[in-house]
């Protein structure tokens, strides 16, 4: 009769001492709501001067289509990344007119970004780079009207046109 009382004071006292030690071996947190929105990255100090996000609508940005910002006076030019490509590849922007770039990179578990290089092969724009499936905004800074190369840093078989201006 004594062992059974024996067995249930020890633990008694071991779940006694569980709940009101310093360093419990389990503990209880209520579920995270995640962020509305992910914020937006900048790019980085070699990027061109940004500008807060415009509210114009995008283009079409239908596969195949260039995304054009209308209006040319700034706006958001989108593009994706799967299957380690990007999804339209070509793209248009104003010019000498700062825009954003909202990117989707749909690739679980693959890094991406948006590097854009002017026709001398300098980077003018270096977006951050994200880990899909994820989305971000870039602002880039007033360009020159002309043809630009946009690549992956990550992957450099990842490539597209960026037309700024007429």
């Amino acid at each position: 009769m004594r062992r059974p009382l024996i067995a249930l004071t020890i633990a008694a006292a071991a779940l006694l001492g569980a709940c009101t030690s310093a360093a419990p071996g389990w503990t209880f947190a209520p579920p995270t709501v995640p962020p509305p929105s992910q914020p937006a990255a900048s790019g980085d100090a070699s990027a061109a001067p940004s500008a807060p996000a415009a509210s114009t609508p995008a283009g079409s940005g239908a596969p195949g289509e260039p995304t054009q910002v209308p209006g040319g006076g700034g706006g958001i030019v989108s593009e994706a990344a799967l299957n380690i490509a990007y999804v339209t590849g070509e793209l248009a922007a104003p010019a000498d007119t700062a825009f954003s770039l909202e990117f989707d990179n749909q690739d679980s578990g693959i890094p991406h970004n948006i590097e854009i290089k002017d026709a001398s092969n300098q980077t003018v724009f270096k977006g951050d780079i994200i880990t899909g499936p994820m989305k971000t905004t870039y602002n880039v800074g007033p360009l020159m009207a002309g043809s630009y190369t946009f690549v992956c840093t990550v992957h450099p078989n990842m490539t597209g046109v960026l037309k700024v201006g007429g």
